[in-house]
């Protein structure tokens, strides 16, 4: 990744955090698209310790304007853009019959509509550079069902789904467009939440994944090695989906 420069919405804390900092490892350059101020300027200050290359650009991406604002903030800033991983989302629990109106329309601004507004003002970027990668973040419960986040799940298929047109409709422009598909990952707010340990008993490897073993995977779509996988979703569960 060396050179490289990527934007990673949602990256101040949990799994968007990891990703920031596998790829400043990996020598890119990371924008740190988020809405709390605070956690990104945290993350920034970590990279920058670490040697690495890393700035915010705050701001939600709810609505289009406001995301291309966001892209076109960070394009230029840095000069150029060469992949982004849309990380950010909201991860709404509610038995099934208790979803509101409100519930559904929140997690599709975030998980679908702001996911897919980013990537929009980001590919027309792309095209004009010659290329780049994108990796969405879907989940896990987009393929396998749970009874207490169905509007999430639904939303993180949309995702699934929406990543495999992207992809049809970018390759030709030389920009790989795939997706990851975690199950529970072991960060602050999904171990208040105290659902992992059952997810472990139901896990192969017996644990939850830590954040890097999902950043890992992406940093290697969001890299040069991945020079032939366009429109899928990877899986990574330990084990606790296995197609």
């Amino acid at each position: 990744m060396q050179g490289k420069m990527v934007i990673v919405t949602g990256g101040g804390s949990g799994l968007g955090r990891a990703v920031a900092l596998a790829l400043a490892t990996a020598g890119a350059s990371v924008a740190i698209v988020e809405l709390d101020a605070a956690a990104a300027s945290a993350v920034v200050a970590e990279i920058e310790a670490a040697g690495g290359a890393a700035f915010s650009v705050i701001g939600d991406i709810t609505t289009r304007e406001s995301a291309a604002a966001l892209v076109d903030a960070a394009v230029a800033k840095a000069g150029r853009i060469d992949g982004l991983c849309n990380c950010a989302g909201v991860y709404p629990r509610k038995p099934i019959l208790d979803i509101s109106d409100a519930d559904w329309d929140f997690s599709f601004s975030v998980n679908v509509r702001g996911l897919y507004d980013v990537s929009i003002a980001v590919i027309k970027h792309m095209q004009a550079a010659g290329g780049g990668r994108i990796v969405n973040v879907a989940s896990i419960d987009a393929l396998k069902a749970h009874p207490k986040n169905a509007h999430y799940a639904a939303m993180k298929a949309a995702v699934v789904s929406l990543t495999k047109s992207m992809a049809l409709a970018c390759a030709p422009d030389n920009i790989l467009i795939n997706g990851v598909a975690p199950a529970g990952i072991a960060t602050e707010k999904a171990k208040a939440a105290g659902f992992l340990p059952e997810l472990a008993a139901q896990t192969a490897l017996g644990r939850a994944a830590e954040p890097d073993d999902v950043a890992d995977v992406i940093v290697f779509l969001l890299s040069d090695k991945n020079r032939y996988m366009v429109g899928e979703t990877v899986a990574i569960s330990g084990g606790y989906f296995i197609a």
